[in-house]
């Protein structure tokens, strides 16, 4: 059995076209690994396979010695791998509790309230939006939920994907610190990046 989270000659396909071919990589708990590459590069594309929402054609995704190839994505993050995927997809028609408490539907209430809080106490920011419709937030403060729905489900390692995309850089400093923090308690990060400066300051 293998600690981590290792990937070993991933293979993704996209419209009937190979886009990410034979991609192996090793994250350990507690560090922060970045895969860095140009815009179109199928960066995403491995996001998705690693998380389950594409099936990979050929490869391994192992966390901590469990297969994740084939899971359905909820079984995936269920298993400790929770994907922040490009874009900061949250559902913007619910409140910000909400959407926190949503992400913990796989906890009882009393442990999903106990992660939203832990989510919370790392983006305070939110704290006084939580009745706000999460779609009326600027797009760092969305970003801060889509990590914090990835938090509230525990996982063991994260993969956050184009973190800093259209964001001031102040913002981005921000969530680099968090990044820094989420992988300072023992959570493993995979971060994905086009921009090398944000990379290196983790």
């Amino acid at each position: 059995m293998t600690d981590g989270l290792v990937v070993e000659a991933i293979r993704v396909a996209r419209g009937g076209r190979v886009v990410v071919d034979e991609v192996g990589l090793t994250v350990r708990a507690g560090e922060v690994t970045a895969l860095l590459g140009a815009n179109g590069a199928g960066k995403s594309s491995l996001v998705l396979g690693m998380a389950g929402v594409l099936r990979p054609i050929s490869g391994s995704v192992q966390l901590d010695g469990r297969e994740l190839v084939g899971m359905a994505p909820h079984k995936v993050r269920a298993a400790g791998l929770a994907a922040v995927p490009e874009g900061h997809r949250i559902l913007t028609d619910l409140s910000v509790i909400d959407n926190l408490l949503a992400a913990g539907a796989m906890h009882s209430r009393a442990d999903a309230e106990t992660a939203v809080g832990e989510a919370l106490d790392l983006f305070p920011e939110l704290s006084d939006r939580l009745d706000q419709r999460a779609g009326t937030l600027s797009g760092g403060q969305q970003q801060m939920v889509a990590l914090g729905q990835a938090l509230v489900s525990r996982p063991t390692f994260l993969i956050a994907d184009e973190l800093s995309l259209g964001l001031a850089p102040v913002i981005v400093g921000r969530l680099v610190e968090a990044l820094r923090t989420i992988a300072a308690g023992g959570t493993g990060v995979l971060l994905i990046e086009q921009f090398t400066t944000v990379a290196l300051e983790l």
